[in-house]
C-alpha cells in the first residue's frame, strides 16, 4: 500500500480526485488502483491524501485465434455448398455440430470423426466429408485492426502468446498463411495437446510450458465460457468484440498508454 500526501492550492476537490485517478494509472502496466482519497479543504488550499495499492505488472498477453486474430466461419463454405444460409445452419446445428467439431479440436483425427458421424448419418456422408475436404474455404482474413494492435503491444515489450481450440490437422494449413501468427512468441494448440478450453488443465499446461505467473497475464477470447474459465484459473481475461474495443479496454487497465 502506498500513501500520497500532497498540498494543492486553489484546486477544487473534484480536480484532486481526477488527479488521483491519473496518478494511479501512470505507466504501461499501471502503478496501482486508487481505492480511497480524502481532502482537507481550506480557504485557498486543498491537502489531499490518496491511498492506492500497486498493480501487478502485466507481462504477457495471450490471444485466442478464431474470431480474435483470424476469421474462421463455417458459413463461408457451407452457405455456398448448400445454396442457402438456412440449410447451412441446419447442418451445423444437427450434423457437423460445434460439439462434434470440438472433438477434433481436442485431438481426435478427422478421419475417425468423419467415419463415426457418417455411420450415424449415412445420408449426409458426402456432406460430412466436404466439411473437412474443403475446410480451408471456411477461412477469411485477419480480423481488422488486430495485426496493428498486436504490433503495438509487441513494441511495448509484452510477451505475446496464443491459446487456441483448433485441430492440429487444420491449423497446419493456416499457420503460415497469416502474418499475425508470426508476431507471437509462442502458442499452444489444443489439438496438439489433447486438451480444450475452458478446462483448467489447458491453462495449467500453458503456464507450465511458458513459465507464466497467471496474475501477470491477460487472456483475450471471444467465447464467454473460455473467458470465465481463464478467470477461474487465475488469469485475468477480456471478452473480445473488436480491435477498437479491445484497445480501449487495454488502455483502461493500464496495459496501453492513454
Amino acid at each position: 500500500m502506498i500513501v500520497i500526501i500532497c498540498e494543492i492550492r486553489a484546486l477544487p476537490p473534484q480536480i484532486f480526485m481526477h488527479l488521483c485517478t491519473k496518478i494511479c494509472c501512470i505507466g504501461p502496466a499501471g502503478l496501482g488502483i486508487c481505492f480511497d482519497a480524502e481532502l482537507c479543504v481550506g480557504e485557498d488550499f486543498a491537502v489531499g491524501i490518496c491511498i492506492f495499492a500497486p498493480a501487478m505488472a502485466v507481462k504477457t498477453i495471450i490471444f485466442d485465434f478464431g474470431a480474435v486474430l483470424v476469421d474462421w466461419n463455417p458459413h463461408r463454405l457451407l452457405d455456398k455448398y448448400f445454396g442457402s444460409k438456412e440449410k447451412a445452419q441446419w447442418f451445423i446445428d444437427n450434423i457437423c455440430t460445434t460439439e462434434w467439431n470440438s472433438q477434433m479440436d481436442g485431438g481426435k483425427p478427422f478421419a475417425q470423426g468423419i467415419a463415426e458421424l457418417s455411420a450415424q448419418y449415412p445420408e449426409y456422408a458426402a456432406d460430412i466429408h466436404v466439411y473437412f475436404d474443403r475446410w480451408i474455404e471456411m477461412m477469411g482474413d485477419e480480423i481488422p485492426g488486430m495485426r496493428d494492435l498486436v504490433l503495438e503491444l509487441k513494441s511495448c515489450g509484452y510477451r505475446l502468446l496464443g491459446l487456441t481450440n483448433w485441430s492440429s490437422e487444420t491449423f497446419c494449413q493456416v499457420r503460415h498463411r497469416y502474418p499475425v501468427f508470426d508476431l507471437l512468441d509462442g502458442m499452444l494448440v489444443s489439438g496438439e495437446e489433447h486438451l480444450l478450453k475452458p478446462s483448467a488443465a489447458i491453462f495449467q499446461r500453458l503456464t507450465e510450458r511458458f513459465g507464466l505467473t497467471p496474475s501477470e497475464c491477460i487472456f483475450i477470447d471471444d467465447n464467454a465460457a473460455n473467458v470465465e474459465g481463464s478467470i477461474a484459473f487465475g488469469i485475468p481475461a477480456i471478452r473480445f468484440e473488436s480491435a477498437e474495443s479491445l484497445r480501449a479496454e487495454l488502455r483502461s487497465r493500464g496495459v496501453l498508454p492513454l
